[in-house]
């Protein structure tokens, strides 16, 4: 599993915190992006809820993703 992750937050986002939380403990790794410091990030991923899961730069998921659907997506 090679893949570049993205997690894109907001600073009040409690959400982001779980999923966040979920790809520690799979121990995966990504990067935080600050939807409010870059907004050039919405531009690119119009998401209306974070948080929002950029995998090699695609969206896959808005919102807490299931563990077994990320899962999936990562193996793939």
């Amino acid at each position: 599993m090679n893949h570049k992750i993205e997690i894109l937050t907001t600073p009040s986002c409690g959400n982001c915190k779980v999923v966040e939380a979920m790809l520690d403990e799979m121990n995966i790794k990504y990067t935080v992006i600050d939807v409010t410091e870059k907004p050039e990030y919405l531009e690119k991923y119009p998401i209306f809820t974070a948080p929002g899961v950029v995998i090699d730069d695609k969206l896959v998921f808005t919102g807490i993703p299931k563990k077994h659907e990320l899962l999936e997506k990562l193996s793939a």
